[in-house]
């Protein structure tokens, strides 16, 4: 399996944007992933995952968690260590509704 770091290099840039939310399927924001440090690799997850699936939908989550690789693991055994791969677990386990995926631009 390749690292996170091999995984996020392969995935489209997304330095146009300032931001995503990811909101449910009434238009509420549940979250933001600013592209800052700390965070800008979970934004250009969930970025491609969305222009690949069109949505975080179940799907999209498993996916995205093979795409964390290690820190899947990590999350796994520390839950609230990574709050955008907990939020991946509890999609894939059917425990959030589909999230849409907005982009802030810069």
């Amino acid at each position: 399996m390749n690292s996170f770091q091999q995984q996020l290099a392969a995935l489209p840039a997304c330095e146009h944007l300032a931001a995503i939310e990811l909101a449910d399927p009434q238009g509420m924001v549940l979250a933001r992933i600013a592209n800052a440090p700390g965070s800008a690799g979970s934004l250009r997850v969930y970025h491609a995952l969305a222009a690949r699936f069109g949505a975080i939908t179940s799907e999209a989550a498993a996916a995205g968690l093979e795409i964390f690789a290690e820190h899947t693991e990590h999350a796994r055994n520390n839950p609230g260590s990574h709050p955008n791969i907990d939020r991946l677990f509890a999609l894939a386990a059917g425990e959030l509704p589909v999230l849409a995926v907005r982009e802030v631009t810069r």
